[in-house]
Order: structure tokens, then sequence, then C-alpha cells
């Protein structure tokens, strides 16, 4: 089970910019993903791909494996299996499991990588993500407003499925972006999976559950405010203990 982590952090952002250095709960974003994948157990290699230097500066002084990434998988149209697949290459082709870990996700349970790459193992699958339950954003709640502002049912006849309360509805997940384990057949395309965005993920996959605001991955200012309000009360909690 020992993996290697392949932090991923790319520079441009236009939602949040410079989000992976933002500091957050009083240290860059990074430095908390960076410090999850160093205190995993069953991880036993850090890398970071980044194509910004202060990200990779605060790779080298935690103790992880900076690695330059090229300008042509850096852009808003770089797939993460590409840069994940350069960065394993660049440090030599492993048969162990790989982990993709964001950098812009600072808050994950301690535990979560180690729980992926253990199902990964012991179940043989091709892949491992991390998943939360949709709650008041189940997709059966979702609906299509027209231009007049009328509101009819995303699919079928029956607004809401009929259903308006939560408990009532059936359990959805989406993923969280907490953690992905893949095999390395997986990410290198090895498994004759029809070429698409999700072929690295293989055939076989599965998934762990988190609780909700487990993870907070920073896609929006608001996401940072999040974020660093558990990050400094869970640091409180610590040095109280």
């Amino acid at each position: 089970m020992n993996a290697t982590a392949v932090i991923l952090a790319r520079g441009g952002s236009k939602g949040v910019p410079g989000k992976n250095t933002a500091i957050v709960g009083g240290r860059p974003c990074i430095a908390w993903t960076i410090e999850h994948a160093l205190r995993s157990v069953h991880v036993e290699r850090t890398v970071v791909s980044s194509d910004d230097d202060r990200a990779l500066d605060i790779a080298r002084s935690m103790g992880a494996e900076p690695i330059e990434r090229p300008a042509g998988l850096a852009g808003d149209g770089a797939r993460v299996d590409d840069a994940a697949r350069h960065a394993i290459d660049a440090i030599g082709h492993t048969r162990a499991p790989v982990v993709i870990l964001y950098a812009n996700v600072p808050v994950r349970p301690a535990d979560l990588t180690d729980r992926a790459v253990e199902r990964l193992v012991r179940t043989g699958c091709d892949s491992v993500q991390s998943y939360v339950r949709a709650g008041k954003h189940h997709p059966w709640w979702t609906a299509r407003l027209g231009d007049d502002g009328g509101v009819r049912a995303w699919e079928g006849d029956v607004l809401n499925h009929g259903v308006y309360r939560r408990q009532d509805l059936p359990a959805a997940y989406l993923p969280d972006g907490g953690v992905i384990a893949l095999t390395p057949g997986a990410l290198h395309l090895e498994l004759g999976v029809d070429d698409g965005p999700h072929a690295f993920f293989g055939r076989d996959r599965r998934g762990i559950e988190t609780g909700e605001g487990e993870v907070v991955d920073i896609d929006t200012p608001i996401d940072l405010v999040v974020a660093d309000t558990l990050l400094r009360e869970r640091t409180r909690t610590e040095d109280a203990a």
C-alpha cells in the first residue's frame, strides 16, 4: 500500500485567482494538502506538480518533491490525468498505487487517503474516489426555469419527483474532490477503456463516503471563508487538547 501522492496545483484560476497559495487557516492553502499527504500512513512519496513557483517553493520547504509542470499542461483545458501522468513519469513510472490530491482542497478527513488506498488494494479495483451525499442539492430537486420564469421538472412530468422532504430522497452522491486513488495501469490508460475525460478511472470504479462539510473544495470566494473558519476552529481545538 505504499502509494505515491501527486498534488496538483495549477497556477491559473478564474474563480479564485491564486487560490492554491492563498492564506487559509493561517497557512498557504496547498500546505494543508501537503501535510495531509505526508501524514498519511499509506503514502510513501509525495510530489507536487505545478507551474507556480510559489507552490513549488512551499513543496520544497515541507519536504515534498516539486515537479515543474509544462505550460501545455497548465492551461484551462488541461486534463487532470495528463498532469498526473506527467508527474509520475517525471519521477519514474511506478507500479505502486497513485493518489491524486488537489491543492485547492485544504479541508479533508485525516484518514481519507488511507481509506481510499486500502479500498483500492483490498478490492483490486481500478480506482477509488471520495463522494458526499447530495443532500438538498439532490438531482430529483433539480428544475428547469423558462424565459418567462416558469418552473418545470428537469426530467419527467412531476416536479421534485413528488418528494418534498429531504429525508425521503433516495441516497445520491457527488464526487467531492477529496481524493482519487488509482492503479498505475488505470492512470496510464492501459486497461482498454475508451478514451474520454474519465477514462483514467478504469473499469472497476469504487467510492468511499465523506460526511457533509468534511471536505471543502475551494472554487469560489465563499469556499475560502468556510475553509478558513473550519481550519482555525480545528487548530484551536487541537491546541486546547
